[in-house]
């Protein structure tokens, strides 16, 4: 428990102080338990309640109702994040839901009596940084105009005869230095209890991230979509191409996956008849972790039936536009220092991306004719590799354009020697990645993809090697993927088929056979546009937060390892 020599000695200074406040309980007719950790205490306002209903006072006016016998009487809780003590009086800050407000305690003052005066000051005495108490007095302003608490034992309702000051919960270990706080990152996201009550902005994010939630709900309730809950454990992992994490239920002797997502579960409400559906909740993928992943994460997944993947460019522009308006004011945002306005979207099809930010350094710049058939695309794509220009590997030398050209070179190189190399669908994919993707931080839509890469998207009627689906990107990265669902149950197996031979070439990531899902296609699935949005990334566009693990409560860290004892 304890992580240094130092840290046990204070705990059990704080705990000998703690057998001190609750022989000041017992001596006023307390339990033990009653004394040092009750179960409850009767506030009157919380302290944001209270800032918002009376930070616009004046002095003038708290003097004013003073004179007159007007006193505004509170009574409140929190935790000390300050404190001082000057003779018979000091001042405290009490934090409570991110917002503090300052206390002045007098010993004359806080109680009913010399001996629970004596009693409730020395009590005050005894706290420290990161206690809970309860205090209860009247409002004024000081001479600096600091609104305040002055601790006085009135009369408020439930609080007769009892001293102004309430023990609620003692800090036993010590609050971080108050002028560096949490900063070490790992320890900030390891320790989020303390994170957030001492980097007030981290709160802000999580409160925040909840508005997001409530106004995407808001969007969707208000068009007529029903809010549902599908599998987390499924037999069979579908609906993306990810590796699951496994689990095993031994009363039914039976292995599970966590889901990777839960589309084929909501196509399924689809052909039952549930027009529109959506379902926010988490999805588990067995991949690495960096800035924009974690193994488990939040999704938005909706689905409307007689649409298609145009419809829904339309819904998401206006989906994100509303979130953002409604949680912070307006459209834009910063994101890694650039303002983005969330109303101003580019839409542009895969190989327009891969045409528009071609490196010039790479050579002979593809067309629309580039991608239409794999022999075209080849012949093409072998004259890359004979640029001797970009030979290198990036270096810190290389201008722009020289560090561009080589990252992307050899990003493809890779690309070829694995075993997508010889599956066009699947590099163009990959080259999109390299080429386009750093260059989508204003919202953009990229729409129409290899079939190689879109095992449920419906082919487009006049390009069968191309698939209706679309993803949209802000600040760098995907937030969002959509397509035109795929209704035919036999072309649904033939994928699936085809699926299941990338898995025996190695692709842990491909699509294991769903027979019930294809059964149920079997019984009619509309026309069904369907997408899923990352909850998780579109909270770090819209507070900044550089990190996915800054947007995630407790995300998933490496465990610490033993530290060797001190000497």
């Amino acid at each position: 428990m304890y992580e240094s020599q130092f840290e046990e000695k204070l705990y059990n200074e704080r705990r000998e102080k703690l057998r001190q406040i609750a022989a000041l309980g017992q001596k006023a007719g307390l339990s033990f338990a009653e004394a040092t950790y009750p179960n409850s205490y009767a506030a009157t306002i919380t302290i944001p309640e209270l800032r918002a209903k009376y930070d616009a006072l004046t002095a003038e006016q708290f003097t004013a109702d003073l004179e007159a016998g007007k006193k505004i009487e509170v009574s409140i809780a929190g935790r000390i994040m300050a404190i001082r003590v000057q003779g018979k009086a000091g001042f405290a800050q009490l934090q409570q839901a991110g917002q503090r407000m300052q206390l002045y305690v007098r010993k004359d003052d806080v109680g009913t009596s010399p001996e629970q005066s004596d009693a409730a000051f020395a009590l005050y005495k005894l706290l420290d940084l990161g206690d809970h108490i309860g205090a209860r007095g009247f409002l004024f302003r000081t001479r600096t105009g600091e609104l305040t608490v002055h601790v006085s034992a009135i009369s408020l309702a439930g609080h007769q005869g009892k001293p102004a000051l309430t023990f609620l919960a003692k800090a036993m270990l010590a609050l971080p230095d108050k002028f560096h706080g949490l900063e070490d990152t790992e320890l900030r996201y390891r320790q989020r209890y303390v994170d957030l009550f001492v980097n007030p902005d981290v709160r802000d994010v999580f409160v925040k991230r909840a508005a997001i939630l409530r106004a995407m709900r808001k969007f969707f309730d208000a068009r007529g979509y029903l809010e549902v809950e599908t599998p987390m454990m499924q037999t069979i992992a579908g609906g993306a191409a990810a590796k699951p994490f496994k689990t095993h239920h031994n009363a039914l002797d039976l292995d599970l996956s966590l889901r990777i997502a839960p589309e084929l579960y909501l196509k399924r409400l689809v052909v039952g008849g549930m027009d529109r559906v959506y379902e926010i909740n988490r999805n588990f993928r067995n991949e690495g972790i960096d800035t924009s992943h974690n193994p488990e994460f939040t999704m938005l997944e909706f689905y409307q039936a007689y649409s298609n993947y145009h419809d829904l460019m339309d819904l998401t522009q206006e989906l994100i536009a509303f979130v953002a308006t409604e949680v912070n004011g307006t459209t834009l945002t910063t994101f890694n220092g650039v303002e983005i306005d969330l109303s101003k979207w580019t839409k542009l099809s895969m190989r327009e991306a891969i045409i528009k930010w071609w490196p010039k350094l790479l050579g002979e710049r593809p067309n629309e004719e580039t991608f239409s058939i794999p022999s075209k695309f080849f012949k093409w794509f072998e004259g890359v590799f004979k640029t001797p220009s970009v030979s290198k590997m990036p270096t810190s030398e290389m201008n722009a354009d020289e560090y561009d050209a080589a990252r992307v070179k050899l990003g493809l190189v890779l690309n070829v020697a694995s075993p997508i190399g010889n599956d066009m669908g699947k590099l163009i994919a990959a080259m999109f990645e390299i080429i386009a993707e750093p260059h989508l931080i204003q919202p953009t839509i990229i729409y129409d993809f290899p079939l190689a890469v879109s095992p449920l998207s419906k082919i487009k009627p006049d390009e069968p090697d191309w698939v209706e689906r679309f993803e949209f990107y802000i600040g760098g990265f995907e937030i969002g993927n959509a397509f035109s669902e795929l209704n035919d149950p036999d072309d649904q197996r033939a994928r699936f088929e085809a699926q299941l031979l990338e898995r025996e070439r190695g692709d842990d990531e491909a699509h294991a056979m769903d027979e019930d899902y294809v059964r149920a296609l079997g019984y009619g699935l509309p026309p069904t546009a369907g997408e899923g949005v990352g909850i998780d990334r579109l909270t770090m566009v819209l507070t900044g937060s550089k990190s996915i693990r800054d947007v995630i409560l407790f995300p998933l860290l490496r465990p610490q390892s033993a530290k060797p004892a001190e000497e």
